[in-house]
């Protein structure tokens, strides 16, 4: 019996030891227990030669809420988030064409060609009008894709979102004008810590392996993303005369830290929208999802009781 239990110790001490020291098999995991607590499934679907994969869970024939990440980020950005919410809605977080497990394709990333491939993807999956929410570039394809098929949109949610030129100019957009790098592109290691200050107030933990896993992980990918930030810049297209054409209620919601798009787009935005809601968090940053998961949902969520 001694020599059986110390048999599971030293098998537990190895499997520890494996999920610290090999980073993608300890992501692995994180992610799927945070799948699990969100009670959300991994699936995917062919969208026009497109392999596009998302998250799922929450009751079948509940409304659906459909979850749009932002610029160099997936699916997992709301995992933590989606916890709350699949209690009551069908929830549906995906991996846009070109990012995460989804298809790279070729051609263009742009927030119009990005609103057209998400309205194929709500097609294949046989959804019809749905709660959109969108954070930072996410939000700015949420918010054409409301303005080009308003009917299909019960309510729309904004968090932090790209496409509007804000009364006071963040710092991101004041460090590209003054020819900068982007801190959003992690170009060497200590890259990466500084991208975490720059999108969060209070950066969430990571592991040191697992940081020096992402922070090559994303290195990796510098040139692809310096491609599709040109395409977003390039091919801009403007929020403003986009959003009287959107019928849905919206939430805008900010962070009023946020360093990357400044909170003041608000003020710029709310006056051109039918049915606008406004939330601002302090202490929060770029990414209210993953700063303050639990309460941006809660905010979220009276926003859709009081919406409907």
């Amino acid at each position: 019996m001694k020599k059986l239990l110390l048999g599971l110790i030293l098998l537990l001490i190895a499997a520890a030891a494996i999920l610290w020291f090999v980073p993608a098999t300890q992501l692995a995991s994180l992610r799927l227990v945070e799948q699990h607590r969100a009670g959300l499934t991994h699936e995917q679907v062919l969208v026009h030669d497109l392999n596009i994969h998302y998250y799922q869970g929450g009751p079948v024939n509940g409304e659906a809420i459909v979850l749009i990440h932002g610029f160099a980020a997936d699916k997992d950005n709301w995992l933590r988030f989606a916890r709350h919410l699949t209690d009551r809605y069908h929830v549906i977080a995906l991996d846009l064409p070109g990012f995460g497990q989804s298809d790279h394709p070729t051609g263009s990333y742009d927030v119009g060609t990005q609103a057209e491939r998400l309205a194929d993807f709500l097609d294949a999956l046989k959804l019809g009008s749905t709660h959109l929410l969108g954070n930072s570039m996410g939000g700015h394809i949420a918010a054409l894709y409301a303005a080009r098929y308003p009917l299909r949109v019960k309510t729309l949610a904004l968090f932090d979102n790209a496409g509007i030129k804000a009364a006071h100019e963040s710092e991101l957009y004041r460090r590209l004008r003054e020819g900068k790098a982007n801190p959003l592109v992690v170009r060497q290691p200590e890259d990466f810590q500084q991208l975490l200050d720059f999108v969060f107030v209070e950066p969430p933990y990571l592991p040191q392996p697992l940081k020096q896993y992402l922070a090559k992980r994303a290195m990796d990918n510098a040139a692809y993303y310096d491609e599709v930030f040109r395409q977003l810049v390039e091919r801009y297209i403007p929020l403003e005369p986009e959003l009287p054409k959107i019928t849905a209620p919206t939430l805008l919601l900010w962070g009023k830290q946020d360093r990357v798009l400044d909170v003041s787009s608000i003020e710029v935005m709310k006056p051109l929208l039918q049915k606008p809601s406004v939330a601002i968090m302090d202490e929060v940053g770029h990414a209210p999802m993953l700063e303050r998961p639990e309460q941006s949902a809660l905010l979220y969520r009276q926003f859709l009781q009081t919406a409907q």
